[in-house]
């Protein structure tokens, strides 16, 4: 059984920094992209971040380019997703998830995932 587990999360100033883990067990790590995803409230899931099985391409969405960065450890099974700059809308729950398919491709696409963690509180204030 495949399991995600976040952390990380938390509250913090608009211009301040957070990192967010994710740890999985239950499956070939090293073969899944992986991603992170986000949902504030009263509104639809989104795409944040992805990051290669390898490692070696990682893709954003434009509202976090340049805030964010995304990486693994696959000798640790964890995903990371470094957080700068942060502003009042990123304030949101942040899923990381494991797409379906090893070596997979569309990685901004929610439902290129089936295993998502639960999801870890970022609350960022004025």
């Amino acid at each position: 059984q495949v399991q995600l587990v976040e952390s990380g999360g938390g509250l913090v100033q608009a211009g301040g920094s957070l990192r967010l883990s994710c740890t999985a067990s239950g499956r070939t790590f090293n073969s899944y992209a992986m991603g992170w995803f986000r949902q504030a409230p009263g509104k639809e899931r989104e795409f944040v971040a992805a990051i290669r099985w390898d490692g070696i391409s990682q893709y954003y969405t434009d509202s976090v380019k340049g805030r964010v960065t995304i990486s693994r450890d696959n000798a640790k099974n964890t995903v990371y997703l470094q957080m700068n700059s942060l502003k009042i809308e990123d304030t949101a729950v942040y899923y990381c998830a494991s797409q379906k398919r090893p070596y997979g491709s569309s990685w901004w696409l929610t439902n290129e995932y089936d295993y998502w963690g639960q999801g870890t509180q970022v609350t960022v204030s004025s």
